[in-house]
């Protein structure tokens, strides 16, 4: 006797709790995309995935150079200038890499997304956990590096999950707004390069955040990276290493602002995507 097929239900809408169970349902094709992507991204090229340690490595020897000899800014405490640079390369290259990913995620799969039904929000999702990966793999370098200055690391450095976390959250919150303009306006394919190398200049990844006035910090602190590097920077270098809580909250806030907005609009686009796409 056959097994009786199972009723397949075709509905013109799905509500919000639908739409969230269908994330949990369709969570295979989180690692599916993910690993596509990576597969991709060093397929034909020499070295491979060590690509993910040699460039954020050539940025902090430049960066070191640049910042830490020629112009002989202060460190933080005690710690080399290497380790301080490359504590905050680590979260922006996440960062940086993240938003070209998530921002050209939905253009790359308009194929999949004109075809079949599957929570949109895998998509840019996917992007930054690839980027995540690259994340975990240049950690192997901050390893190295601390073993070669001797930096024992103090019980801040439990803390260093939570920063992550927070990075993640910027990652996507901003990742989400780009994906979905970038559908709709295909200007953002060049705005996004420019916001990624504008960024960096204003984020204190080659230089101590200390250094900007302290009548001016709460104002720096409205780029929401500051307060994620400087997190990081005071859960890997310990020390005397301070970190500027009224700040590091208010990035916090815009953090989740970002993120709850970016899903907000995302998911309000999302109907549209099929079309305009």
């Amino acid at each position: 006797m056959s097994e009786p097929v199972p009723e397949l239900v075709i509905e013109a809408g799905r509500t919000e709790a639908q739409y969230w169970r269908d994330l949990w349902r369709y969570r295979e094709l989180f690692y599916f995309l993910a690993w596509r992507d990576i597969l991709v991204r060093y397929k034909q090229t020499a070295i491979g995935i060590a690509w993910a340690l040699l460039r954020p490595f050539l940025t902090m020897v430049v960066f070191s150079i640049v910042f830490g000899r020629l112009a002989n800014l202060p460190s933080e405490g005690d710690a080399p200038y290497p380790i301080l640079v490359f504590a905050a390369m680590l979260p922006w290259q996440f960062f940086a890499s993240a938003l070209s990913e998530c921002s050209n995620s939905l253009i790359v799969n308009s194929n999949l997304l004109s075809k079949v039904y599957f929570p949109r929000l895998v998509v840019p999702t996917s992007a930054v956990i690839v980027s995540f990966v690259d994340f975990l793999i240049s950690g192997i370098i901050l390893l190295g590096l601390m073993a070669w200055f001797n930096a024992v690391p103090t019980w801040r450095i439990l803390t260093l999950p939570l920063f992550i976390a927070i990075a993640f959250a910027a990652s996507m919150g901003v990742g989400l707004w780009l994906a979905a303009l970038n559908v709709q306006y295909r200007d953002f394919r060049y705005i996004v390069p420019f916001i990624v190398q504008f960024g960096l200049y204003i984020s204190p990844v080659g230089f101590s955040s200390t250094i900007v006035p302290e009548n001016w910090r709460l104002l720096y602190s409205l780029n929401p990276m500051v307060g994620v590097i400087d997190g990081f920077r005071w859960a890997i270098i310990g020390g005397d290493t301070q970190l500027f809580w009224s700040g590091f909250i208010l990035s916090l806030l815009l953090v989740t602002g970002l993120l709850i907005s970016g899903i907000l609009y995302f998911r309000r686009m999302e109907r549209t995507f099929a079309d305009i796409i």
